[in-house]
């Protein structure tokens, strides 16, 4: 039986014979299959949205319930999907997210369409806006709070004061910060730098190399969030290893981890500050750590929570009956 706080992890599939990931498309794969056992090992719910090339394979790993045949046309559910499970809403995905400028433009909002259409077709309940932002770029707690990049305010041409009561209004949160970016340029998504794990409770990169970034941060963050904890986490961030030139690597970045009510899916990636950065997380949490091996996609720039879209209740509830109906 659904319990209430159950989180639904929806995830999605390349398309078959998708030419910018044919190199990873196995990683992708063998990502998403670990990554669902740990979710129903540890008893959230997910469904994986798939084309029908590679059905057949997810459902012989997994099972049919969990599988639906309603092809995305990228992978990075986060970003183009609905942010903030207790109030969704879909921000309007930036051009970054598909290389940049006019043409990359045109194709995040043919991105998000199809995600739209499906959501819609489900009868799910949410918000929309033209606003730009990306999932990746509103880290929030849930309960109020939330932390954006400053990126935010050029794609909008706003100032701090109009986007806040902007945010205030359309995403329902109280206390707003606004940070640089680790790097500038490209995606500049808060999710990169920082994560809540418990309301108030904020997680950023220990920045041990660069600390005039490190004051700026906790000045910014305690600008707009008075009241909340600031923890440092470890960050062997491994620049090295990179897919795309244009996104960069998440790899060492634990802060992309997946925050659900009642466990945190940890990235993973077979190095020795993975215990370090458990053991962390154990001593500001009673959460449930769940560690996740992600070392075969942080190359692309994303993780564990780029790779996720949250659903909660009836939304979750709707989805999920979508793809368990006769003929699905």
């Amino acid at each position: 039986m659904r319990s209430a706080d159950q989180e639904l992890i929806v995830l999605a599939a390349p398309r078959d014979g998708d030419a910018y990931y044919a190199e990873v498309v196995d990683d992708i794969f063998d990502f998403h299959i670990a990554f669902a056992r740990q979710i129903l090992a540890h008893d959230d719910l997910v469904l994986i949205l798939v084309d029908e090339g590679s059905y057949a394979d997810y459902v012989e790993a997994l099972n049919e319930d969990v599988v639906l045949i309603a092809p995305q046309d990228d992978i990075w559910m986060r970003d183009f999907g609905l942010v903030n499970p207790q109030r969704p809403l879909m921000f309007r995905y930036t051009a970054e997210g598909q290389s940049g400028g006019r043409s990359g433009q045109r194709d995040a909002d043919a991105v998000q369409e199809t995600l739209a259409e499906l959501l819609e077709e489900a009868g799910l309940a949410f918000y929309s806006s033209d606003v730009l932002n990306d999932g990746g770029n509103f880290v929030d707690d849930d309960v109020g709070r939330a932390v954006v990049s400053r990126k935010f305010l050029r794609d909008n041409e706003l100032n701090e004061t109009e986007a806040r009561e902007l945010l205030f209004d359309l995403a329902e949160i109280e206390h707003l910060a606004f940070i640089e970016s680790d790097e500038q340029g490209g995606l500049e998504h808060a999710d990169g730098v920082a994560a809540f794990i418990e309301p108030g409770v904020l997680l950023v990169n220990a920045y041990t190399d660069d600390p005039d970034y490190v004051a700026e941060l906790r000045t910014d963050l305690l600008a707009g969030l008075p009241d909340v904890q600031i923890h440092e986490l470890v960050a062997p961030y491994d620049g090295s290893r990179i897919y795309d030139e244009k996104f960069g690597s998440a790899c060492g970045l634990y802060t992309n981890m997946l925050v659900t009510p009642n466990r945190i899916y940890l990235p993973q990636f077979g190095i020795p500050q993975d215990g370090k950065a458990i053991a962390s997380l154990r001593q500001w949490t009673e959460k449930e750590i769940v560690p996740v091996q992600s070392g075969m996609i942080c190359a692309m720039g994303g993780g564990v929570r780029c790779m996720s879209m949250q659903l909660r209740g009836e939304n979750a509830a709707r989805l999920l009956s979508s793809a368990q109906a006769p003929g699905n």
